[in-house]
């Protein structure tokens, strides 16, 4: 480890002397108008013979730096109330135009866009984008473009054509629309992009070299707003939903006996200013029937899958009240003390049923209320707050025509409070957040349930040698408090065992009510140029709890790690770009135990012809693993390599094509995984794509946990080696009859096998030899019967003990169609069906065909109680009340 801190801290001390491009900076100055232009894309009014027209576009990609190989033009006008914007996008073959259809924030073509530093503070920036084609692509930068949040759907108009020198398109956008302070309108960064699809050339107005280590810092500048005002946004948004569920009919159980529900709601949405550059948005009642589903799956880990944010009001300004505390993607990567997925969530309650009772219980936790609040002050300071309430759900309970209620979800008040300064021009950024869960607890949950549970944290970040450098530090603590009987539940949790038995310096106390914890992050990285360089230490000591209201797969975990990267994107003989990084990391618990090294790396190039390419490898050491055993001793298990590769075809074209393949083996044959998968999309028309991701995996496992045995003073750990089959696919079909009118059908068949053998128990977990450590039952050990197993361990005739064997079969069809027809900006009509289709059966089998065809079998879904039918009909319509 010292050596390689040694070669890491040479590399940035010899990239020190590279320093960052500097460029000058263009001015456009805005012409007021006193008459506003008709928007229809043809600019023939007199309006536009105002002000000038501008071009001398560079290119940022491919070849940075180098003149556009078209010519565009734009000119920006403005009166009281709204800014204008016109694009000639010039062509000297226009019928070389893409301009495909698509959904909104989904371009697939040509495309112009200004972006609007209006606040500028070098940081934000509004963008407002439209392809060719008249699709709107929209979205609000921070962290200096670093973050894009495409979820932004303000409220402008556009229009675009096409004619014999190329095309154009012509934007109103209120000011409402663009946060800015009063008398702040002296200085607006601008950036104005065209992108010309069949090149894949993107070219901007400001020239930023492609080793910028940032983006809106480098825009250029828009004068002449001295005299607007800002306008405050004021829309009301409601809405009704009319719902039809159908299911099969259960005789005998009075909710499920006429097989269908029928159901009315409403609700309303709004966005307010309330100052200049403050918004709040708020929602009562919000429904999301229109949100696609979870993709499916069969988790046998001990930890929670972790699913993105679908819905609307969570996704849009997520950035604010993000304060993550992993790197990179997937587990370590998700840590954060804000993950909305706990807003509405499943009701984590179950009503303890006896025979002949019935129960009615809610799919989701019913949102009462939430309010957001964003924005930022011209000085730098950044303010996000969320505060949502939950309803108190109760199961419905029938005993013989005697109801009854069971509270299944408590009354359950959430709030997120995100601050941040920027000193410096951006070079300095301090910031805080504080998160609380407070709970309405009854006898019911309180031994399941935390009563509270509040995270804080304070995070900095300095940028040094204009932005080439950067150190950040975030850091963060926690508190639960609750009953014994969740403080046992917690600690014991899967994140922490507490209850390890040779866990010695984070001790499992039964009569503890709370439990406190911190964690953090280190990165000092170089942002710039050709090579890129990070040194990180993550830490969550063993305490650390934030799943009320965030997101932690594992605590009492230290992690170092050096990283550094390569990226070339001249385009040189066959390629046009290509970027290779590599990593070196180690965890350590808080014991001091070194849990595991491991070495990995990647390289992903573009070719000329516009195909990509990508390998990446990794090594892991043998693993001092405190979890495989959940709550028992760490156990060593065997290292592992893991690589994968694959390539995808240009995706301009009509027919896109990309395959990739994944494998892993176990050092000592303890494990093999293989995955395939594949994509196909197909663009017959301008207005239709057809995509299909079909995925086969095969995985066996020489370890996988089945349960634990007390037997006196003994635990037995039980584990199994299994077979594992899943064979998935992804379709979606988008049909776009007109930028505002959207027809989108996901549907996923799913079937996953798993086939459990050799059931064996841990002997010795840290035995020198890997089969040393457990011991596989012998023919004469164990009784198998059809979901259960009997076991005599000493041969003496009686069944010392038995526990249940999980062989599975899990077929699902998942299908989503949804029509949406937005008829006036931020008015939408939605016509929703879903359907799912679900079986089980206990054989451990894959016979993909006749799985598939099972979910076909009426009689199966009349019959069967492991298979179920569910059909959802969903019609929503929404206008919204503006008054700016």
């Amino acid at each position: 480890m010292r050596k390689n801190s040694l070669v890491f801290i040479c590399l940035l001390l010899i990239s020190a002397v590279v320093t960052g491009q500097t460029t000058e900076k263009k001015r456009y100055t805005a012409t007021k108008v006193t008459s506003a232009p008709s928007i229809d894309g043809i600019l023939d009014d007199e309006t536009w013979k105002e002000g000038t027209w501008i071009d001398d576009f560079t290119q940022f990609e491919p070849y940075n730096g180098a003149k556009a190989s078209q010519r565009t033009e734009f000119k920006i006008l403005f009166d009281n109330d709204n800014i204008y914007a016109a694009f000639k996008a010039y062509d000297t073959s226009p019928d070389s135009i893409v301009h495909r259809l698509t959904r909104r924030d989904e371009p697939d073509g040509d495309l112009v866009a200004v972006i609007f530093d209006s606040f500028h503070d070098l940081r934000t920036a509004f963008m407002f984008g439209i392809a060719s084609s008249g699709v709107k692509y929209d979205q609000m930068l921070t962290n200096d473009g670093d973050n894009e949040d495409t979820s932004w759907d303000p409220n402008w108009w556009v229009k675009t054509s096409v004619n014999s020198e190329g095309w154009i398109a012509e934007m109103k956008i209120p000011f409402s629309q663009v946060r800015f302070e009063k008398n702040s309108g002296e200085i607006w960064g601008l950036e104005v992009v065209r992108s010309l699809y069949r090149k894949n050339e993107m070219s901007f107005w400001q020239h930023i070299p492609k080793d910028s280590p940032g983006l809106v810092h480098m825009f250029g500048e828009l004068a002449g707003l001295e005299q607007i005002k800002p306008r405050k946004i004021f829309d009301v948004t409601p809405y009704g939903v009319v719902k039809l569920e159908s299911f099969r009919a259960e005789p005998g159980n009075p909710f499920l006996a006429k097989g269908r529900k029928y159901g009315i709601n409403g609700g309303i949405d709004a966005k307010i200013g309330v100052t200049n550059n403050m918004t709040m948005d708020l929602t009562i009642n919000p429904d999301f029937g229109q949100v696609e589903a979870d993709p499916s799956e069969v988790n046998l880990s001990a930890y929670e899958t972790f699913f993105s944010e679908r819905r609307p009001f969570f996704i849009e300004g997520n950035n604010i009240t993000n304060f993550n505390l992993g790197i990179g993607d997937g587990d370590v990567g998700n840590d954060n003390l804000f993950y909305s997925r706990r807003i509405g969530r499943r009701p984590q309650g179950n009503p303890d049923l006896e025979d002949g009772m019935y129960s009615d219980v809610p799919n989701f936790t019913t949102i009462i209320g939430a309010a957001k609040l964003t924005g930022k002050t011209k000085n730098g300071l950044s303010l996000g707050f969320i505060e949502a309430v939950t309803s108190e759900e109760k199961a419905e309970i029938d005993n013989n025509g005697e109801r009854s209620y069971e509270t299944v979800e408590p009354l359950t008040n959430y709030m997120v409070g995100r601050v941040q300064k920027d000193f410096n021009e951006g070079k300095t950024i301090v910031g805080a957040i504080f998160t609380g869960t407070t709970r309405n607890l009854d006898e019911n949950l309180d031994d399941i349930m935390h009563k509270s549970a509040y995270s804080g944290g304070v995070d900095f970040t300095q940028y040094l040698k204009g932005k080439d450098w950067m150190i950040n530090i975030n850091t963060a603590f926690s508190q639960v408090r609750g009953t014994t009987d969740v403080l046992e539940r917690t600690q014991k949790s899967s994140a922490r065992y507490f209850q390890r038995p040779d866990k010695d310096y984070a001790i499992y106390d039964p009569t503890r009510t709370s439990l406190s914890g911190a964690g953090g992050r280190v990165q000092v990285g170089k942002l710039n140029g050709h090579l890129n360089l990070m040194s990180v230490v993550l830490w969550k000591t063993p305490g650390f709890e934030i799943n009320d209201i965030g997101y932690l797969m594992q605590a009492d975990r230290i992690m170092p790690l050096l990283w550094a990267g390569y990226n070339q994107w001249e385009p040189k003989g066959i390629y046009r770009s290509f970027n290779v990084n590599t990593d070196i990391w180690s965890m350590y618990n808080f014991g001091g135990v070194k849990i595991q090294t491991g070495l990995e790396a990647n390289i992903r190039m573009t070719f000329k012809n516009f195909w990509n390419a990508w390998i990446y490898g990794n090594i892991q050491t043998n693993a001092n693993d405190p979890s495989l055993l959940r709550g028992g001793p760490i156990m060593i298990t065997p290292g592992r390599y893991f690589t994968n590769a694959g390539f995808s075809t240009d995706d301009r074209k009509k027919l896109v094509l990309i395959f990739y393949g994944n494998y892993s083996r176990g050092f000592e044959n303890n494990q093999d995984n293989l995955n395939l998968g594949t994509g196909l999309s197909y663009k017959p028309t301008n207005y239709l794509r057809i995509s299909l991701n079909p995925g086969i995996s095969k995985s066996f496992t020489e370890l996988q946990y089945v349960t634990k045995i007390n037997i006196g003073d003994n635990d037995r750990y039980i584990f199994a080696s299994i077979d594992r089959r899943t064979i998935n696919t992804s379709l979606r079909v988008n049909l776009n009859l007109s930028p505002d009118l959207t027809l989108q059908y996901w549907g996923q068949p799913f079937i996953a096998s798993g086939k459990y053998y050799d059931y064996k128990y841990i002997t010795d977990p840290v035995a020198d030899q890997f089969r040393d450590r457990f011991h596989i039952y012998s023919g004469n050990e164990i009784i198998r019967a059809e979901n259960s197993a009997e076991i005599d361990e000493n041969l003496d005739g009686t069944v010392d003990y038995s526990f249940s064997t999980g062989d599975f079969n899990v077929q699902e069809i998942l299908s989503n169609l949804v029509v949406r027809w937005e008829y006036s900006p931020g008015s939408s009509l939605y016509l929703v069906w879903s359907q799912t289709r679900s079986g089980f059966n206990p054989s451990g089998q894959m016979e993909y065909l006749d799985n598939m065809g099972d979910l076909f079998n009426r009689s199966l879904f009349r019959n069967d109680d492991d298979y179920r039918l569910k059909n959802v009909f969903l019609v929503k319509f929404s206008y919204r009340f503006g008054l700016n």
